[in-house]
């Protein structure tokens, strides 16, 4: 199998693939509904990637070396296919493991089939346990019981889960020990996202971003924690351990401590652009090249090239006047 590297020697092993851009939630950090209103148009569908297309690109992805490839959206399980896709992409040799991000309002109805397709493990978006909170935040109604339930549902069947909690001041930092004690005693992963600058339609303000600092500050108040060993190169939380369990609690810290020298992840939106960076403002249209007359070879030898010429690291220049002023495709389209 072929290794690529980009500009600063980071290999190619993680595809993250977004297999639609609309959602049931409108997370004001993520889709505010001012913007992804009744009226936004969302992608028509034959501007998305169909499951054929989905396969073929991650077959290519494969034989340059990815070996992780995670299903995200917008909200993926509103994709009607999405078991059979899973299914056929745990046919490609060499994939060695397949995940999947979501909001877990749908689980409770499709987790045995997406388990029942070869998915092993999910990410679940949390924000807040307290259901007034956490329904002001995605705007959309469902409780957090419901989430909870479909947590409680995919681990009956048998999927590994960990749950992610974006944490944003004057947001939800309330919620940082509640939410620790809460996933604590379940033996459940989770893990605190600082609140990014993706997309320009968020608001971001490094003002509002709670830091691993400050976080691991609170918990170290009420708990004992000891680091964990990271497990593979461009693994993106670091990860500490509960003192006397086996419990994790894991932080993603693009703002504070940046992890542009080990990326090594390539996402594909929905509508099939490949972007080298979560970050970025432009990608690189496979869509039109996977419905051309090109065989394998040629889209895996143009994958190949992008990658050559990667030179992302935003996180390492965020704080400069050109980064702070770049337009950036939104988190709903690239999938996080």
């Amino acid at each position: 199998m072929a290794v690529i590297t980009d500009k600063f020697g980071r290999p190619l092993q993680d595809l993250r693939i977004s297999v639609t851009d609309r959602c049931n939630f409108r997370c004001t950090y993520c889709m505010p509904r001012e913007i992804f209103g009744k009226d936004y148009a969302f992608l028509p569908k034959d501007h998305l990637l169909n499951n054929e297309e989905i396969v073929r690109l991650a077959r290519a992805f494969i034989g340059l070396g990815v070996n992780k490839i995670r299903l995200t959206g917008g909200e993926p399980l509103l994709r009607r296919d999405l078991p059979q896709l899973i299914e056929s992409l745990n046919t490609i040799e060499g994939l060695e493991d397949i995940a999947l991000t979501t909001n877990a309002s749908l689980l409770p109805n499709k987790a045995e089939a997406i388990k029942a397709a070869g998915l092993t493990r999910i990410n679940v978006s949390l924000d807040a346990l307290d259901n007034e909170l956490f329904q002001a935040v995605n705007d959309s109604g469902v409780s957090s019981e419901r989430v909870l339930k479909g947590i409680e549902k995919a681990l009956e069947v048998g999927l590994e889960v960990k749950v992610n909690m974006v944490v944003k001041k004057g947001m939800n930092e309330s919620e940082i020990i509640p939410m620790a004690k809460y996933f604590k005693d379940k033996g459940i992963t989770l893990r605190y996202i600082e609140f990014m600058d993706v997309g320009t339609t968020n608001g971001w303000d490094f003002s509002k971003v709670v830091t691993k600092k400050e976080i691991i500050q609170q918990l170290s108040e009420q708990f004992e924690l000891e680091p964990v060993d990271p497990m593979y190169l461009g693994e993106v939380a670091k990860r500490y351990r509960y003192v006397g369990t086996n419990t994790e609690v894991g932080f993603i810290t693009s703002i504070s401590e940046s992890f542009c020298s080990t990326c090594t992840r390539a996402r594909i939106a929905a509508d099939g652009k490949l972007y080298t960076c979560l970050f970025a403002s432009s990608g690189f249209d496979l869509r039109k090249l996977v419905r051309s007359e090109a065989n394998d070879e040629k889209i895996k030898e143009t994958v190949a090239s992008i990658w050559n010429e990667r030179g992302d690291r935003y996180s390492d220049e965020r704080m400069e006047i050109s980064a702070k002023n770049k337009e950036k495709i939104e988190m709903s389209y690239i999938g996080g």
